[in-house]
C-alpha cells in the first residue's frame, strides 16, 4: 500500500493509505496515512458499522487537504483482536444424520448466509467455491481429517482459499443471528470454538501438518494462534 501510494502520487494522482502496522508506514513514509490499530483485514474497523466506518473515512480523506507531507496521522481508538468471546449465536439442529455433523450445519446455515448476502449485496465466499459448494469443501476437510491426503480429498482449489471459503461463509451467516455488529474477533472465535466446520477445518490442518503437507498450505489455514 504506501509503496503504491509513491507510485501513484509520482503520476500525479492524490492518494491516502489507510495503514495497520505502524512501523512500515514510518519507513515507507506515504504521502498521507492514517494509522488504524484494528485488526488485520479490517481497514475500516468494526464489520456491519457504518458510522464508524464513515468516521475512519471522514478522517483518512481529511488528510488530503494537508498543505505538505508526509503526513502520518493516528486514529483515536483502538480495537483489539485477541481473547475475543465467541458470539452468543444458536447453530441449527442435526437435520441429516446420515452425512457428517460439520457437513450438515453447513447445509443448515443456508438460508442465514443469503440473508447476509441480500442485505449486504456482496460476499467474501468465492476464492474456490461459491455457497453451494461450500458444504462440498466442508466434507472435504472431513476426509483430510480423517487421514485422507490433501490431493486426493476432493478440494476443488488450494486448502487455504478452500478455507477461506468456509470461514467467510460461516462469518458471514452469523451476521443474520445476532443483532448488531459483533465485538472484533467474535464471528472468527464463534466459527473455530463454536462450529462443527471450524473444528474439522482446525482437525484437517493438524492432519497435514502431521503428514508434512507443504508449510505454506496448511499453516495459513487459520491464524498461527489457532491449533
Amino acid at each position: 500500500m504506501c509503496v503504491l501510494a509513491h507510485v501513484f502520487e509520482a503520476a500525479g494522482i492524490a492518494t491516502v493509505a489507510l495503514v495497520s502496522v505502524l512501523p512500515v508506514a514510518e519507513k515507507m513514509h506515504p504521502p498521507r496515512a492514517l494509522y488504524c490499530e484494528f485488526p488485520l483485514g479490517r481497514p475500516l474497523g468494526r464489520p456491519g458499522d457504518a458510522d464508524f466506518q464513515h468516521d475512519v473515512a471522514r478522517r483518512a480523506f481529511a488528510l488530503l487537504d494537508a498543505p505538505e507531507g508526509p503526513v502520518l496521522e493516528t486514529h483515536p481508538e483502538v480495537i483489539e483482536l485477541d481473547d475475543a468471546a465467541p458470539l452468543s449465536c444458536a447453530l441449527p439442529p442435526r437435520f441429516d444424520p446420515s452425512v457428517p455433523e460439520a457437513v450438515d450445519e453447513a447445509r443448515a446455515l443456508r438460508d442465514a448466509y443469503e440473508r447476509t448476502r441480500t442485505a449486504t449485496g456482496r460476499t467474501s465466499v468465492g476464492r474456490v467455491a461459491d455457497a453451494d459448494g461450500v458444504s462440498d469443501l466442508v466434507a472435504a476437510f472431513v476426509r483430510i481429517a480423517d487421514g485422507v491426503d490433501w490431493t486426493q480429498a476432493g478440494l476443488p482449489g488450494d486448502p487455504v482459499s478452500a478455507a477461506h471459503d468456509v470461514r467467510a461463509y460461516y462469518e458471514e451467516a452469523s451476521l443474520a443471528l445476532v443483532d448488531g455488529p459483533p465485538d472484533p474477533g467474535a464471528a472468527e472465535a464463534w466459527f473455530y470454538e463454536v462450529s462443527a466446520a471450524g473444528r474439522v477445518v482446525l482437525a484437517a490442518r493438524r492432519a497435514m501438518q502431521a503428514a508434512q503437507a507443504p508449510f505454506p498450505l496448511w499453516f495459513y489455514m487459520a491464524r498461527a494462534t489457532r491449533q
